[in-house]
């Protein structure tokens, strides 16, 4: 894992995003795949990447996209569901046409279809050659998609229960905690590691005991994030507030040095 130390949030977004784009180089594909992460840590990272469409460095107009999440039980076309935060930040800004944008289903009438629709997601990521570049933030409690603390390394799409601490983070998205949904359907730890490149973004004190925890403790379904460690090829973007609790501070930023 290559772990990146920036001054600010501005330089994580700048440095982020260009992991992404040689990611996509690298697949080299004409229809690359990219995953896209939701919440406020990406928002720097999307709009680093349409200044770069902007300038013509690169073209994600070929590009599809897949969300690591959704909730249940919003109505469609709600503002606050991650289709519609998607379409307004990823998919205008970066020239990715909406029918190339899939997103969980979490409109289900009961759990038989709401795990139908996960399965369903799982082919629909199959059938387009998997995710080549997986952008992912990480919640304070260590989660990465909706995958909370307790979630199964090994699993796949499906319904999950949102944990209380994580409802009141997102509260601030609505007019009020009893408006926050319950339950998501979310990408599994699985389904993220399989991705070819993982590029993670932490910016602020409140993501640096969720990030030491993540690259640097155990591997355990306690801290979700920690699969990371597992992957051979992700990177994690962080400004100096985020990475203040890395015992390896020093050997991360000599690597990085490079030769």
């Amino acid at each position: 894992m290559e772990v990146l130390v920036l001054p600010t949030s501005a330089d994580v977004a700048r440095r982020a995003a260009e992991v992404v784009i040689d990611g996509l180089r690298a697949a080299r594909r004409d229809e690359p795949v990219l995953g896209l992460a939701t919440g406020s840590s990406p928002l720097g990272l999307y709009a680093e990447l349409a200044r770069a469409v902007a300038s013509g460095r690169v073209d994600l107009r070929g590009a599809c996209g897949f969300a690591l999440d959704e909730y249940v039980g919003l109505p469609a076309g709600h503002p606050q569901s991650y289709r519609e935060v998607l379409l307004r930040e990823v998919c205008g800004p970066l020239g990715l046409s909406p029918g190339r944008l899939h997103v969980p289903d979490g409109s289900g009438h009961d759990e038989d279809e709401l795990v139908a629709g996960a399965a369903e997601y799982e082919r629909l990521i199959r059938e387009a050659g998997g995710v080549d570049v997986q952008i992912l933030g990480i919640g304070a409690n260590g989660h990465i998609g909706f995958n909370e603390p307790g979630s199964a390394l090994s699993s796949r799409t499906r319904v999950k229960r949102l944990s209380d601490r994580t409802r009141h983070d997102n509260a601030r998205f609505f007019d009020g905690i009893d408006d926050v949904p319950t339950h998501c359907v979310t990408q599994g730890l699985r389904t993220v590691l399989d991705a070819g490149r993982l590029v993670l973004v932490a910016s602020g004190p409140g993501k640096a005991e969720a990030v030491a925890a993540a690259l640097e403790g155990p591997l355990s379904a306690s801290c979700p994030a920690s699969v990371l460690q597992w992957h051979a090829d992700a990177t994690a973007v962080l400004d100096e507030a985020a990475a203040s609790m890395l015992r390896n501070r020093d050997y991360y930023d000599a690597s990085a040095a490079g030769l």
